[in-house]
């Protein structure tokens, strides 16, 4: 009897050393309840409660925390459904606002999150919801924050995993894709034929123009040598009649001869002509060279006598002041 009373002593010590001595881990923190009602947070470390007076109430979980959204329908402005699920991270703040202000924290972050993204999807079209997720990441934080503040929590980040339209939206999607891509192609050939056109025509234009102005300086420059050769024709002509006046006949042979040697190789020269049959007087020819020779001879001698008469001496005479 005497045994059986030690042993039971022991094991009520042993359980009031229990309860009475309490270690909190690194990253926890437990709630003190007495006699049912809350009254103190344990903080990580060594703690003493009295037992039967104070228990401990719930071990809340202060380290960082993922929550995992399940997928759900959504649909968006333009009645087009996709799937939609996410991950939310939060972190408790404050042990007894987590443990007594809402009965199940994960569950009740869950449908908070789940209805907020109906909520922000509702709001915009299919493009949007696909293009614009950082956008939709941040309302929902925004929004989540707002209103888990009161049980003690942080929501510190709110992701869209993945947003997965039906499967016929997204073979016309991509059907729409290649169609403005193929337009866009189209597009850029023509507007490469366009300027290739517009090049070809410039060209065009510039060759026409530079022709037009090789032609212009051709006909200038025919033009002046027809003037050039006008006025040698006249001066010549000029010159014959000075000489005719003179009396000098030979000049006019000169001048006959050099037309007449002019027309016979015109004629010669042509083209259409393959034979060329004349009266030619050989006489006349003849006498033109000789007049030729004769008006050499002359000039020749002329110049003899410039340079064989003496030059007068230069004038002495002083004029007196």
């Amino acid at each position: 009897m005497g045994a059986i009373l030690a042993a039971v002593i022991i094991v009520v010590v042993v359980v009031v050393l229990i309860k009475l001595v309490r270690i909190v881990p690194q990253g926890w923190e437990w709630t003190v309840e007495t006699f049912g009602k809350y009254t103190a947070t344990l903080e990580p470390g060594l703690h003493f409660l009295i037992p039967i007076y104070q228990a401990v109430g719930r071990k809340i979980n202060m380290m960082e925390q993922v929550l995992a959204i399940p997928s759900q329908d959504v649909i968006t402005k333009d009645n087009a459904v996709v799937k939609v699920d996410g991950v939310v991270f939060y972190q408790v703040l404050d042990a007894a606002k987590a443990a007594y202000e809402v009965a199940n924290l994960e569950l009740a972050t869950t449908n908070l999150i789940m209805t907020n993204i109906r909520t922000v999807l509702g709001s915009l079209d299919l493009d949007e919801s696909l293009s614009k997720r950082d956008e939709i990441n941040a309302r929902l934080l925004k929004v989540a924050d707002e209103a888990t503040h009161p049980w003690g929590i942080k929501i510190t980040r709110v992701e869209l995993k993945d947003i997965q339209p039906p499967r016929d939206l997204v073979d016309s999607m991509a059907r729409q894709m290649k169609a403005e891509r193929e337009k866009r192609a189209n597009i850029l050939e023509a507007e490469g034929f366009r300027q290739a056109a517009i090049l070809k025509a410039e060209g065009e234009k510039q060759s026409v123009i530079l022709a037009a102005e090789g032609e212009k300086e051709a006909a200038f420059r025919q033009a002046e040598a027809r003037e050039r050769l006008a006025a040698a024709e006249a001066k010549a002509t000029e010159v014959v009649s000075v000489a005719i006046e003179h009396g000098d006949i030979n000049a006019l042979n000169y001048f006959v001869a050099g037309k007449y040697v002019e027309a016979l190789k015109a004629m010669a020269d042509s083209p259409n002509q393959k034979m060329l049959l004349l009266p030619v007087e050989a006489t006349g020819i003849i006498g033109s060279l000789a007049g030729i020779a004769e008006i050499a001879k002359e000039s020749f001698s002329k110049q003899a006598e410039q340079r064989n008469t003496p030059r007068p001496p230069p004038s002495n005479t002083q004029v007196s002041s």
